[in-house]
């Protein structure tokens, strides 16, 4: 169903002049709701990756809640087949149960942005699973 589509609209990701790092993710659906997510992290490589998924589960645990929550486990990059690729580990909780979950993005250009991707992908099946019970 168009109306119940939770779509990725938009990324920024700032590195600051005190060594940290700020990104923030929305996510909309069909009809015009946002949901956003923020996080702040340490400005390296791993942790600019984090901070980009954290936020990123933030934005999806505000678009389905109360029945989903999202935590990140862990994030990373890695070369592969001569790319950069993305990979996340979530759990996703729904009242007593939990689920491990793991998404990847192929990135070259923007890796923080592709942990924000990768998340998605990590939750997509999860997601549409629950708009069909909704």
């Amino acid at each position: 169903m168009e109306a119940d589509r939770l779509r990725f609209h938009d990324f920024t990701f700032q590195r600051l002049p005190n060594g940290r790092c700020r990104a923030k993710v929305v996510l909309m659906w069909s009809d015009g709701r946002e949901f956003v997510g923020q996080a702040d992290g340490v400005t390296s490589q791993a942790g600019e990756l984090r901070c980009s998924a954290v936020a990123a589960a933030e934005a999806l645990t505000r678009a389905v809640e109360p029945r989903l929550v999202f935590e990140v486990l862990g994030v990373k990059a890695v070369r592969a087949f001569d790319a950069t690729v993305v990979i996340v580990s979530l759990a996703a909780r729904a009242d007593s149960q939990a689920t491990r979950l793991v998404g990847s993005n192929l990135t070259e250009t923007d890796p923080p942005r592709g942990a924000a991707l990768a998340v998605l992908n990590a939750t997509n099946r999860i997601l549409g699973n629950y708009l069909v019970t909704r």
